[in-house]
């Protein structure tokens, strides 16, 4: 289960997510505290998009599926 779904849709394709600084600690999954559930996701998304994965980069085909473009004029 996603337990960041609410915020995807206002993740922002540069790579940002804008939280406010409310103070409601949250744990994520692997147990490290953040300030609210929507600084906690900025995280994650922030790190699925250094894997290649996840947010940025999921409508992405692998390179391997990829093929060179070339321009016509």
């Amino acid at each position: 289960q996603d337990d960041c779904s609410e915020f995807r849709s206002q993740f922002e394709a540069g790579g940002r997510l804008s939280c406010t600084r409310e103070n409601a600690p949250v744990r994520d999954a692997s147990g490290k505290q953040h300030t609210n559930k929507c600084l906690m996701c900025a995280d994650k998304f922030k790190k699925e998009a250094q894997r290649g994965g996840g947010t940025l980069q999921r409508n992405r085909l692998p390179a391997s599926e990829r093929t060179n473009q070339v321009r016509c004029s």
